[in-house]
Parts: structure tokens; C-alpha cells; sequence
């Protein structure tokens, strides 16, 4: 069987599987990812003897300190990942809810009988999407987040993670199937791609009319290899080129404190940022502060022209610095003469996921909210909190940069599209 047949029958069977997903209640579906979450415990070993050979072949490969962070599995982080399942559990399942409801008073009543009309009554209502392709690198919690909430949205999902973590991956789908089975999970409802071959996601992505949607997650390469290939609808998750603006008017303590949170406390994630801007009115006694907190810290720091003048030991910024996710300990900054300058700035580089200001001014605040066009834009705050968990919405699929369906942190909600449900009493057009 060809690499392609292969996939149009993972196609097949993940439609045949949403359709018996649709089927399922509530408690049923709640019951099935609990069981998956005690498997998980009860496989942990053998999770973790996968991850150990992922990591060695991580090392051995060269990847930087950040991946390999992004790459393993903790006791901790697998009895985390566990317990994320039983949070989508407890979440509210948002398939069946009824948006909005109401009548439209048209027609004529083509009946014999006497049934007078009180108008056609129409429901908007949350339904799965049906087949949802995601495409991921490093991280083999997004294994277990990803299939945990399309699940709980009765959604058949087909995985392709990266090949860093493919044993990884490969035994946590392994739990979930087997604790789920148990409990009545449809077959193929969770399926994952084993093979390496980088045209498995061309093939994914090519798959109209079995696969409703696809959500890629990672870097420029993959995101850029999607979209080029893509048949089908895609969300992008792309890479998080992340801001901290500070004003002229922000507590210096309170920048600090915030920029090194989101640039350090993990800096292999996308929500962590990879430049400061500076207000110019402040930067000559705020820059050497930041430079000496942040080098105590191991992160490499290269500037613009105007912030190698006041700090000259700052490596010189080229132009793809700006535009650049290291996903690592490495921070580029810049000097600007206002606020909206520097959401000018941020519009241009960066890539529309979180961005910062630190600023007491409320005039400010505003212009930098107004103006920034990003999914997340946050005031006085670390842009660590771009999270679905953070947010209160239990585990998520991503982050969205696009702005079609969904932006932002992507939870139950966003794996869910609608339809309407009319009922009437025999009306016809006129």
C-alpha cells in the first residue's frame, strides 16, 4: 500500500469515527476520558522508557537545551498531563448548546388541518467539526491536550508530531486508545501517523472531503509546508515572536520583574517573548538595569544601533533578529521613540501572538491595546499567561495567530463550528 492510500484510509476511518463520535453524550464521553487518564498513569513506565530514547536521540541530534526541555517527560509532567485530562473531563461539553434561538414570523401554512403558525422556530447550535488533522512539533504534551479536546468535542483527530518525540507520542496515544477502548471510545477516533516521511503531511493536508480542518503547530518550515500543500481548511498555529513594550511611564521595577518572568521561567515556548522595546525617554537608565538583571541570567542580548550606544556590550541586531523565535535564552532589543512607534514595530516583526506594554499612563495603555494587532495583547503583565489552562478554558490545542474561526488561545469552544435546526408547522415560501 502506497503512502497515500495509507493516509486515505486513516482519512476513512477517522470520518467513520465521527460520526460515531456525534453520538455520544456527555457523561459517556467524560467517562472515556477518565479511563484514558488512569491508563496514563498505569503506562507511565513504559511512557517514560519512550521519552528516555526520545531524549538521547535529542542529545545526540544536537538540540538546544530549550528543546530538550520541551521534549521531556517528567514524572510530574505525565501525571500533569493525566490530570489535564480529567480537567477536560469536568469541562462543560460545548457540542448540543444552543447559541441563540428565535422566530421568524414567514411563510404560508400549507396544511388541512387547523394548526395555526407561530412562525418558523430557529435554533443556532454548537456541532463537531468533524476530522481535525494537527500537525506538531517537540512538545509530546500536545499529544495527550490535543486528542483529550477533540474528543471531548467529538471530534475524530488525526496526530502527526514530530519525529524528536515520535516514541514519546506513539506511547501516549498507545494509553489513551487502550484505557478508552475500554470504556466504548469508537474506533479510530484517535489516530496517529507513525511513519517519518515528511509527505505523510502533504498527503494529510490533501485529504478533501475526509478531513475537516487541520491545525498546524511549529515553526516556519511546517507552517510554510501546510500552506503551500494545503486542500483543506487551516488554522495556523505559528511561531510566537513575542514583545514587551516598555513606556516611559512604567514602574522600571515592575518591567524588569515582568520581562525576565516571560523571557526566562521557559524560554522553548511560544508565548515566551524574544524582544524588549524601549521607550527612548527612559532607556538610558532603564537598559543597563535589564542588561545586567537578564546576563545574570544567561541570556544573550543583541541590540539596535541606539541600545548598543548606551550598553556597547550588546551583540548588534541584524534584521532578521527582529523577525526571528529563538526559542532560547537570547533577547533582542530595540529603542523607540513613543508608543506608537513601537506598536508600528510589533505590527511589522512580530507574528501577531502576544505582545506586552508596561506602562502606568493610561493614555497609553490604550494606544498600545488599540493598535497592536495581535491575539493577545496584555497590559502590565507577562505574556506567559497566553495559555488556555491560564485562561480558565482547561487544556488547549494551540494558539491561534489567525483570525478566522478562531484567535488565541484555542479550548472546546473553537474545536466546535455550528448549525441551524428550524422548525416549522408547514410553511413555504411566498
Amino acid at each position: 500500500m502506497t503512502l497515500h492510500d495509507e493516509m486515505v484510509t486513516m482519512g476513512q476511518r477517522a470520518l467513520a469515527a465521527s460520526r460515531a463520535l456525534a453520538l455520544l453524550g456527555t457523561r459517556r464521553k467524560n467517562g472515556i476520558l477518565q479511563a484514558m487518564a488512569d491508563q496514563m498513569i498505569r503506562d507511565q513506565q513504559a511512557i517514560q522508557r519512550a521519552n528516555d530514547q526520545d531524549m538521547e536521540a535529542g542529545r545526540q541530534a544536537g538540540l538546544s537545551a530549550a528543546l530538550l526541555d520541551r521534549l521531556q517527560l517528567t514524572g510530574a509532567r505525565i501525571e500533569a498531563m493525566a490530570q489535564g485530562l480529567r480537567e477536560v473531563a469536568a469541562l462543560p461539553d460545548p457540542v448540543g448548546r444552543t447559541i441563540r434561538r428565535w422566530t421568524r414570523p414567514s411563510g404560508d401554512v400549507r396544511s388541512s388541518g387547523d394548526v395555526r403558525s407561530s412562525g418558523l422556530q430557529i435554533v443556532k447550535r454548537r456541532v463537531p467539526i468533524g476530522v481535525i488533522g494537527i500537525i506538531y512539533e517537540s512538545r509530546p504534551n500536545v499529544t495527550a491536550d490535543a486528542a483529550a479536546l477533540c474528543f471531548k468535542t467529538s471530534n475524530a483527530v488525526i496526530l502527526r508530531g514530530g519525529k524528536e518525540a515520535a516514541r514519546s507520542n506513539s506511547a501516549i496515544v498507545q494509553a489513551m486508545t487502550t484505557g478508552g477502548v475500554r470504556k466504548g471510545l469508537p474506533a479510530d477516533a484517535i489516530q496517529f501517523i507513525q511513519t517519518p516521511d515528511h509527505d505523510a503531511i502533504r498527503e494529510l493536508v490533501q485529504l478533501e472531503g475526509l478531513v475537516d480542518l487541520v491545525i498546524p503547530r511549529g515553526g516556519e518550515t511546517l507552517i510554510r509546508t501546510v500552506m503551500e500543500n494545503a486542500r483543506v481548511p487551516v488554522i495556523k498555529h505559528y511561531k510566537g515572536v513575542c514583545h514587551v513594550f516598555v513606556d516611559q511611564s512604567a514602574d522600571p521595577d515592575m518591567a524588569l520583574a515582568i520581562i525576565e518572568n516571560a523571557k526566562c521561567q521557559r524560554p522553548g515556548v511560544c508565548n515566551a517573548i524574544e524582544k524588549v522595546l524601549i521607550h527612548e525617554a527612559v532607556a538610558a537608565a532603564f537598559l543597563p538595569r535589564l542588561a545586567e538583571r537578564l546576563q545574570a541570567r544567561g541570556v544573550e542580548l543583541r541590540g539596535d544601533e541606539a541600545a548598543r550606544r548606551i550598553v556597547p556590550a550588546l551583540h548588534t541586531a541584524t534584521v532578521e533578529d527582529w523577525t526571528t523565535e529563538y526559542l532560547d535564552l537570547i533577547l533582542t532589543v530595540g529603542i523607540v521613540p513613543s508608543v506608537k512607534a513601537a506598536a508600528e514595530h510589533i505590527n511589522r516583526y512580530g507574528s501577531h501572538h502576544s505582545d506586552a506594554i508596561v506602562a502606568a499612563a493610561a493614555t497609553a495603555q490604550k494606544i498600545f491595546t488599540d493598535e497592536v494587532d495581535s491575539a493577545c495583547v496584555y497590559v502590565n503583565a507577562s505574556t506567559r499567561f497566553t495559555d488556555g489552562g491560564e485562561f480558565g478554558m482547561g487544556a488547549e490545542i494551540g494558539i491561534s495567530t489567525d483570525k478566522l474561526h478562531a484567535r488565541g488561545p484555542m479550548g472546546l469552544e473553537e474545536l466546535t463550528t455550528y448549525k441551524y435546526v428550524i422548525h416549522g408547522t408547514g410553511q413555504v415560501r411566498k
